[in-house]
């Protein structure tokens, strides 16, 4: 998939939060990195049609990414997305928040939104769960509940928020081990994180993004065995080391 941004800039009333950020890269993994406050999750937002920039264009795959209504209902159906709150609705089980959108959005059978939502749950280890309120499972439940809801629909590519930042060690390990083995399979992610061994291991490109420009990008070997920037290398002294 082909992601191209050009000359994104987004104010948030008279707060600048994106400058003039570019971007081209054929992509498959991509993670997003950087110090908070640096525009990662806008620019996500801005990639999955959830808010228009205030400047500059999108393009995936060559097309323009139009931010009127009408366009992005069909957009939306590419993509799939997974935030740091779950997102679950509170009063539906896990089962109905998977199976829900698959009917009002894809306009598919309760019989076969079942089935998907059955097979999905049985493939993750959620299937005793399946009957649960959202309040009755854990918080690494909670988030493979909500990348299965999003795989659910079948996108082209998944956004995922630092969907395990408020998770505890255990269930961040669950949650990275499902996407992992959904990118083996080809799903194409897009992933702002502070997990920097998932960065490194698990995706093919890594993003840093600070004081709201990207500052540098390339495939993840490169990225964290010769940075290029001051800033880059600053950021990585920090993050990694107080790791074993």
């Amino acid at each position: 998939m082909n992601l191209e941004l050009k000359h994104i800039t987004k104010y948030f009333d008279k707060q600048l939060v994106l400058n003039d950020v570019c971007f081209e890269e054929e992509i498959t993994s991509l993670a997003v990195i950087g110090p908070s406050g640096g525009g990662k999750s806008t620019m996500l937002r801005i990639i999955g049609g959830l808010i228009p920039p205030t400047n500059g264009s999108l393009y995936i795959d060559n097309k323009e990414i139009t931010f009127d209504k009408e366009s992005l209902l069909e957009y939306h159906k590419q993509i799939g997305f997974v935030f740091q709150a779950n997102g679950l609705f509170e009063h539906f089980t896990a089962s109905e928040n998977v199976t829900l959108p698959l009917m009002q959005t894809c306009k598919i059978s309760k019989k076969e939104a079942l089935k998907t939502s059955d097979e999905l749950f049985e493939r993750f280890g959620l299937y005793e769960e399946r009957d649960k309120y959202p309040v009755q499972l854990s918080g690494g439940q909670q988030q493979r509940v909500s990348i299965a809801r999003a795989i659910a629909m079948k996108p082209s590519l998944i956004l995922l928020d630092e969907p395990t930042s408020a998770l505890d060690p255990e269930y961040t390990t669950e949650v990275l081990d499902m996407l992992r083995e959904l990118q083996k399979e080809g799903l194409k992610t897009i992933i702002v994180t502070h997990e920097m061994g998932f960065a490194k291991n698990a995706c093919d490109m890594v993003v840093f993004l600070d004081k709201q420009k990207i500052i540098e990008a390339s495939n993840s070997d490169d990225f964290f065995k010769h940075p290029k920037t001051p800033e880059l290398k600053q950021f990585l002294d920090m993050v990694l080391e107080w790791k074993i």
